[in-house]
């Protein structure tokens, strides 16, 4: 934080690694694509909206990379703005797109918006006296490569393992109760991401960059127990806002067809509030790049979460997915709890 020159080999450091592995990325996407298509969506229809996210992969990496180098400055009025504008753009393109071709110009607005906000986040850095555009390639040092390596794979591990678990949990629930019953689970999950939004960008925002700055135990018990006076209630208090409103919010955000998820947003909320509890935990692992202990938890319960969720669906119907969801993180956080536990201080 206090060695500019240092940050600026971060950056071309990172940006480098973000260069060569988008291109990457995007190569083995054009080439896989139809497979992909089969994996995530059962057919082929909607194959090539993955052509438009290869396209722009690049984009969208180094969109991700501005806004983590605007919260690492704790430009924090910046990083709102920038997330603000990639709530409009996706608002926007994917109005005029579904408007356009339907379900299909929705799922391209889904794989580009990041993409055309990379312009808006680029705009807003520039004007930064501390951001040089060239900072971002070359300048690359073989040691902050290797340190970055570390959270390359926690973040890997992460995009991999989570979303095959949530592929494998909806297809059990599709072969147990069809698309539509289905669709009322993923229709919760999605009501839990936004409501959690404003806690989630807290605890990136401010509290994994804290974390990367503490220097003793006492000082990361002491944070820790901050965080959580704070956190907790406002999602517990979050969670029940959502439940005694759930009528007018499921009539406001989905059609009549969906009313019966909210058999389902009980356990879910309550879920929420342990998961954020254990989240607070886990990002420990995460701020002081504890690898292991991140990767085999990550690896460990995204499998348990599926398989509570196919032991308990015959004796739970389809409140197997949200009562799996709560158990799931009461585990996580115990397992969390006993993990930070154990941290040592050079």
């Amino acid at each position: 934080q206090d060695n500019p020159a240092r940050q600026r080999q971060l950056w071309g450091t990172a940006g480098s690694i973000s260069l060569s592995c988008s291109i990457s990325a995007a190569f083995l996407i054009a080439i896989f694509h139809q497979s992909l298509a089969r994996l995530i969506f059962n057919d082929e229809t909607h194959a090539s909206v993955l052509l438009w996210l290869a396209g722009s992969l690049v984009l969208f990496v180094f969109n991700t990379l501005l806004m983590a180098i605007l919260n690492g400055k704790k430009e924090v009025s910046l990083y709102v703005l920038a997330n603000i504008s990639t709530s409009i753009v996706t608002l926007l393109a994917t109005y005029l797109l579904a408007q356009s071709w339907g379900l299909h110009g929705a799922l391209i607005a889904l794989s580009i918006n990041q993409s055309v906000v990379f312009f808006v986040t680029l705009t807003l850095c520039w004007h930064q006296d501390w951001f040089h555009f060239r900072d971002l390639f070359g300048n690359f040092d073989r040691d902050l490569a290797k340190k970055l390596a570390a959270y390359g794979l926690m973040a890997m591990v992460t995009a991999i393992v989570v979303p095959l678990s949530q592929i494998f949990i909806r297809n059990h629930l599709v072969a147990q109760f069809g698309w539509q019953e289905t669709g009322m689970w993923q229709a919760v999950t999605r009501m839990s991401d936004v409501y959690l939004m404003l806690i989630t960008t807290t605890l990136t925002v401010y509290y994994l960059p804290r974390l990367a700055e503490i220097k003793s135990k006492p000082e990361l018990r002491k944070e820790i127990i901050k965080v959580y006076r704070f956190i907790l209630p406002l999602t517990a208090f979050g969670a029940l806002l959502v439940y005694f409103l759930r009528d007018w919010i499921i009539s406001l955000l989905f059609t009549q067809e969906f009313n019966s998820m909210r058999e389902l947003l009980a356990w879910q909320l309550i879920g929420d509030v342990v998961k954020i509890g254990s989240w607070i935990l886990g990002f420990v692992m995460l701020g002081r790049a504890m690898t292991k202990a991140y990767v085999w938890t990550e690896i460990l319960f995204a499998f348990s979460l599926f398989a509570l969720t196919y032991l308990l669906t015959p004796y739970f119907g389809l409140s197997a997915s949200v009562i799996a969801f709560f158990i799931n993180y009461v585990a996580y956080w115990i397992t969390t709890a006993f993990i930070v536990s154990q941290v040592k201080f050079d």
